[in-house]
This record gives C-alpha cells, structure tokens and sequence, in this order.
C-alpha cells in the first residue's frame, strides 16, 4: 500500500494499493483505498494547496511525475 502526498505542500493525497514493480503513472480508481485532501475540476485532481497532481481518464488518474511523492510497498503480482 502507497501513501501519495503533494511534492510541494507534502499533504497526504490518497493511499493506493500499487500492483507490480513499475512506477506510479496511472492510478487506478478502484485501488485508491482511502481519499485525502484533493479537488477535481474540469478533469484534472489538485491538492488542496492548489497544485496540479493529474488528469481524471475515467477509469483512472493519469498523474504528473514531479508533482507527487509516496511511500509504501508495491504489491509484486
């Protein structure tokens, strides 16, 4: 389980059941576990501190490499 967080701001932004060993490009919707603080508009997600995080796809968030941090174990499926 990961715990994304703003790279600016460092506010915890959702906790993520991460499967496989690659980075965190997409975040599935259905393995975010637990929401923070983040605010949708116009199809994008930003943190509370106004920072552009990603893209809502639907299914998905495709996210913004530099404009996130996380911790936790990936699952190795």
């Amino acid at each position: 389980m990961l715990t994304l967080r703003c790279a600016a701001c460092k506010r915890k932004l959702w906790r993520y059941d991460k499967i496989g060993p690659g980075e965190v490009l997409r975040c599935h919707k259905d393995r975010i576990k637990k929401m923070y603080e983040t605010l949708e508009k116009d199809g994008r997600i930003y943190c509370t501190c106004g920072r552009d995080i990603g893209i809502d796809k639907g299914a998905y968030f495709k996210m913004i490499a530099k404009a996130f941090t996380y911790k936790g174990t990936k699952r190795n499926n």
